[in-house]
């Protein structure tokens, strides 16, 4: 038994089930399949017009929730998706009215069991066996006899509701948890880059004499530093993709690296997934980026656009992306860092026809750039990558935390839902609070 359930009260008697994946459960528990326990249907249309102010939610195959004004739905529900990468995952309890997704499972009309017991359950179970069996192809689908026919663990639905009631607790209580330890994360991530911002347009020295940049988004940098455009003082590039229709000529068996704007890093980059021929270099307009190049995203709208990672390995690019080369008035890292800074202003001059807008090259050219020494430029990379490493290991930290209590959590219910804890005689503390206040 886990540490995290070790603590809680057992049956006093338990018997197989079975089934192995769920083992013993309470003697006096009953088994039943989820045909049993309730209906299952899907939704009736492929797509749905959203608006921000809708009455009503739509589920889609994923956790996040459209608004509509139209309703397919009034009643207690259990939502899960169909297919896709979210298979096997229960996504939401719901009473009410809302419509879903035609690739989305609703389970309703449940009989001797609750619709919040069968959430709890399905959420910590199911996915172990989600996709046992099933024919894979190039979206893993669950297919609905195997669903119909997953195995419940199931005591009196009073019991049920004593679990419901401990773990709507237990859980409230390690959701919160989480959630100041995501907080932290986002503020640590916005610290990180503040000290990014200060760093490179500000300097280490809080006594430099200033100036005006002449640059409203800048301010006043320091006396002594340049403003130029980076046209004036480094080279830029991009690349090509070979076409896919000769990937025996292009692709197969390559071995000079290629880069996309999917495969940047907002950091320092030391591989990438795909390769091309020399052959894929010489009939395209490929060329070889040098080491400490920087890369810009410069296709995709304001999630891609300002993408960018310091080049570590020789390699080429597509025609998304603009390589930085390497030049002698800029140290890479500093310069690189200047960009991480720079990302949300690319989209101030961001152009185009599409729903995405673009940059390009010249937009890339004309921006302007600060100068410090070289030397200085060399302290402020140092000193941002030290503040960095600081930032990285409290997040890692905190992502380390959150990974454990999500794992508690998922524990928890598991046991609670097939009976390896018996919580009948927990007392939820709120209410004797609330009790000893009377």
């Amino acid at each position: 038994m886990s540490k995290t359930v070790a603590k809680y009260q057992q049956y006093a008697e338990y018997k197989d089930s079975g089934v192995e994946w769920l083992g013993e459960i309470p003697s006096y528990w009953n088994l039943k399949k989820l045909k049993y326990l309730c209906k299952v249907t899907t939704g009736s249309r492929d797509t749905v017009n959203a608006v921000e102010d809708g009455e009503y939610p739509f589920f889609v195959r994923s956790q996040t929730i459209e608004r509509i004004n139209s309703v397919g739905a009034d009643c207690e529900a259990v939502l899960t998706a169909g297919d896709g990468v979210g298979v096997g995952k229960v996504y939401h309890y719901y009473n009410g009215k809302f419509d879903f997704h035609q690739r989305v499972y609703m389970l309703y009309e449940f009989s001797s069991v609750t619709g919040r017991f069968v959430y709890y359950y399905l959420s910590s179970n199911f996915y172990k066996v989600a996709l046992e069996g099933n024919a894979k192809s190039t979206v893993d689908s669950l297919r609905l006899p195997q669903f119909l026919n997953f195995e419940f663990s199931v005591p009196t639905v009073a019991e049920q509701n004593y679990i419901v009631d401990f773990l709507d607790h237990e859980t409230a209580k390690i959701d919160s948890l989480i959630e100041k330890q995501q907080q932290l994360i986002q503020l640590l991530k916005e610290k990180r880059q503040a000290v990014i911002s200060h760093a490179v347009t500000k300097g280490l020295n809080p006594n430099v004499m200033m100036k005006d940049s002449g640059v409203e988004w800048l301010g006043q940098v320091p006396e002594h530093w340049g403003i130029t455009k980076l046209k004036w003082k480094a080279l830029t590039t991009s690349g090509s993709t070979p076409t896919t229709s000769k990937y025996e000529l292009y692709y197969e068996n390559g071995n000079i690296p290629w880069i996309r704007t999917t495969d940047l890093n907002n950091s320092d980059l030391y591989e990438t997934p795909i390769s091309i021929t020399s052959k894929g270099v010489y009939d395209t307009a490929c060329s070889i980026l040098p080491i400490n190049s920087i890369l810009i995203a410069m296709y995709g709208g304001a999630g891609s656009i300002g993408k960018h990672a310091l080049l570590k390995f020789e390699s080429t690019i597509n025609q998304a992306v603009c390589g930085v080369l390497p030049s002698k008035y800029f140290n890479s890292d500093y310069l690189h860092r200047f960009y991480e800074f720079y990302r949300p202003f690319w989209m101030i001059g961001a152009m185009g026809t599409r729903k995405d807008p673009n940059i390009g090259q010249d937009h890339i050219k004309e921006a302007t750039v600060l100068l410090p020494p070289l030397e200085e430029q060399e302290k402020i990379a140092k000193y941002i990558l030290d503040i960095q490493l600081t930032y990285d290991n409290l997040t890692n930290r905190a992502e380390a935390a959150i990974h454990l209590m999500q794992e508690r959590r998922t524990a928890l219910i598991s046991a609670a839902v097939t009976g390896k804890i018996d919580v009948r005689n927990w007392q939820n503390p709120n209410n004797n609070n609330e009790a000893k206040m009377e």
